[in-house]
């Protein structure tokens, strides 16, 4: 697949909440018709994707280290982070993301809940970023 080439442009979505799942390695495994929505890809296209795809540059690597080791030690993160569409613009989302636990408590993947970031909590963090 191409590599986004980013734009300046927000894309703003209202409404449900957008579902993901990966595996271990951030390979797509679900996906529900909002995430489709608001990443502009299509659910054939995410599924033979990483997660990265959605992955903005302008977040810093801080960001995705801490949000991994929150993960890996089988904690909840919660954030708010800027997405890259497949069209180059970007939109930000709340997110939820948990471990999902087998039967002997091994982390086997991870399932992410994201709605849209309100204006208020969106110009906070570019200002702070800024």
């Amino acid at each position: 697949m191409n590599k986004v080439i980013p734009k300046d442009e927000e894309k703003i979505f209202k409404g449900k909440v957008a579902i993901s799942q990966t595996d271990l390695e951030g390979n797509i495994t679900f996906v529900n018709r909002k995430f489709c929505e608001i990443s502009g890809y299509t659910t054939d296209e995410l599924l033979l994707s990483n997660i990265n795809i959605i992955k903005h540059p302008d977040v810093e690597t801080a960001t995705f280290e801490k949000m991994y080791k929150t993960l890996h030690d089988g904690q909840v993160y919660n954030g708010m982070l800027k997405n890259l569409r497949k069209d180059g613009r970007y939109y930000w989302v709340d997110i939820e993301i948990a471990p999902i636990f087998d039967n002997n408590l091994q982390i086997t993947g991870f399932i992410s809940l994201s709605k849209p970031s309100a204006r208020k909590n969106i110009q906070q963090k570019t200002d702070r970023t800024n």
